[in-house]
């Protein structure tokens, strides 16, 4: 195997150099050794992707779509992403005011790039997924990392008191439902906040990508609210189970959204022609298949947290997306990532330490619930047993 040359040794960037590798990664990928775990690590749908969206992937590789795409997207893609949008949320964005992306991901990545210069300050509350405070930092950006525990909502009042330290902040990002919590906001809670950041001059990248899995009530966008301070990030990945199909976007005013659009250009130059008709298919012919994902995860839900409070720990219930983050029983301590590593070997059920996803996430254990029920039901055994053995 070849070594670098002693000469390009000191290459790297140093930006890139301070963030870790995903830790979510790191964790899976360290208790996968364990025989026999049950990994409850990653937000993976474990359903198979409708069968009229396999057909239109078929149909398109059939019928030769294999060259480039226009650089933005299908016309007809953006149109159906546009009217997806107006009919499911209300929120109106005309297609050319949408960018087709490689996945929620480079939306945001493409977003934080375009849109902002190293120094510049960004508000990322906590616990959040890492994604969005490790692009920033990369691009140079100064993190403001908000803690919302215990109710893991940014409120107004939290935003007031955060912008009179950071007064400069350019930016907000919003994720709701979220990851790693499943909490989201209630319509009274978003409007008010909607109303506060209406107030100032900050651009809210809104992650929605769990959008169609909301649970109590349906979910109110911030690009309904507040569309001229909004850039909406979304996909198929977690609505229609293709997170393989890589295909998400971002929506917003066009002055914002031509520049991601240049940005997306020279990352990707375009996302792949026969995914893009398969999402086509999932947006034009697909609008119910997220309904019946939802009620299946929501009876995941209820059944893992009925199980996981018989075993002593607690957990808000989750208003959307498919995760409980579980805070740890008060015997066991507060080092949740010793306790998840310890869960792992001898309970042999692999979940997420809390504190990876920012401050407000220590002593907490993130489970994704995004997988087969037969497979829930017995890492919650295994759970409970492991709790009874350690009392």
């Amino acid at each position: 195997m070849p070594e670098a040359k002693a000469g390009l040794s000191g290459l790297g960037n140093k930006l890139l150099a301070q963030v870790q590798p995903s830790a979510i990664r790191a964790v899976d990928q360290q208790i996968s050794s364990v025989p026999g775990i049950i990994k409850l690590t990653l937000g993976e749908p474990d359903f198979a992707v409708p069968e009229h969206v396999k057909q239109a992937t078929v149909s398109a590789i059939e019928n030769d779509h294999s060259h480039y795409a226009p650089s933005m997207g299908y016309p007809e893609l953006r149109s159906a992403v546009s009217n997806y949008l107006a009919e499911r949320f209300a929120a109106h964005y005309a297609p050319e005011e949408v960018v087709v992306t490689t996945g929620a991901t480079e939306a945001i990545t493409a977003s934080i790039q375009a849109l902002f210069n190293p120094g510049d300050t960004i508000i990322v509350p906590t616990p959040t997924f890492p994604l969005y405070a490790a692009v920033s930092r990369m691009h140079g950006l100064n993190v403001v990392e908000v803690n919302t525990a215990p109710d893991f909502i940014m409120t107004p009042a939290l935003l007031k008191q955060t912008l009179a330290q950071h007064p400069d902040a350019k930016a907000m990002v919003i994720n709701y439902p979220g990851n790693p919590t499943g909490v989201t906001y209630t319509h009274a809670q978003i409007k008010a906040l909607a109303a506060a950041i209406a107030d100032t001059n900050l651009l809210v990248l809104a992650d929605e990508i769990y959008a169609e899995l909301s649970y109590d009530a349906d979910h109110l966008s911030l690009g309904k609210l507040l569309p001229e301070q909004t850039l909406l990030i979304s996909g198929l990945s977690k609505s229609h189970a293709m997170t393989g199909y890589r295909v998400g976007y971002v929506a917003g005013p066009a002055a914002l959204t031509k520049q991601v659009g240049k940005m997306h250009q020279y990352m990707v130059t375009t996302v792949a022609s026969p995914m893009q008709l398969a999402a086509l298919a999932a947006l034009n012919d697909g609008r119910k298949d997220p309904a019946i994902m939802r009620e299946q995860y929501r009876a995941r839900r209820d059944l893992v947290l009925a199980g996981l409070k018989q075993a002593g720990f607690s957990a808000a219930t989750p208003g959307g997306a498919f995760y409980i983050f579980a805070k740890m029983p008060a015997r066991f301590g507060t080092d949740d990532v010793a306790f998840n590593l310890r869960l792992a070997r001898e309970a042999k059920v692999g979940l997420v330490p809390g504190s990876v996803f920012g401050p407000g996430g220590a002593g907490y254990l993130r489970l994704s619930y995004a997988a087969a029920t037969a497979k829930l039901e017995e890492a919650v055994k295994r759970i409970q047993q492991f709790a009874q053995q350690n009392q």
